[in-house]
């Protein structure tokens, strides 16, 4: 099926997120397994989300230059794909360390992981601990809804 078709199946969203969710089946590959695949599904999701957000940043927040508005794209985009790099490698290789797949905690070493790099980013110490707890904890509660049969983000199977 052609992911305009399936993004019309999922509801009245149009966003070009849910549609590279679906396409690239994070979740159909267990975790702890392929670690290299899961980061590489990882890095693309995030680097959607950064396209998405630098180009409504960019039209709400309008650069004075055309350098500067490729400056700030290109820098949000580089975070954005080391966030989701950082996330699927630290989440697969914490899962396959642990030997325990399917444990939310994984997820919140890898979220947290993720976090830090936004401190090491904005040289804060104090940003860096926020976004590793909150992006940890978003990312343990995706995993323990999933553990619970929730659908919060659908596989290629889940169709």
């Amino acid at each position: 099926m052609h992911a305009s078709k399936r993004l019309v199946t999922y509801g009245r969203c149009k966003s070009c997120v849910l549609v590279a969710c679906i396409e690239m089946g994070y979740w159909d590959i267990p975790d702890g397994t392929d670690c290299g695949q899961k980061t590489w599904l990882a890095t693309k999701v995030s680097t959607v989300v950064g396209v998405i957000g630098t180009a409504y940043h960019i039209v709400l927040f309008p650069p004075k230059t055309v350098l500067e508005g490729v400056q700030r794209a290109g820098s949000a985009n580089l975070v954005m794909a080391s966030l989701g790099a950082i996330f699927g490698m630290t989440t697969c290789v914490a899962a396959e360390m642990r030997e325990k797949p399917d444990d939310p905690l994984n997820y919140f070493i890898g979220g947290c992981a993720s976090g830090m790099l936004l401190g090491v980013k904005s040289h804060s110490y104090t940003t860096g601990t926020a976004a590793c707890v909150a992006l940890g904890a978003v990312a343990a509660g995706v995993k323990m809804a999933r553990n619970e049969g929730m659908i919060i983000i659908p596989s290629r199977a889940e169709e």
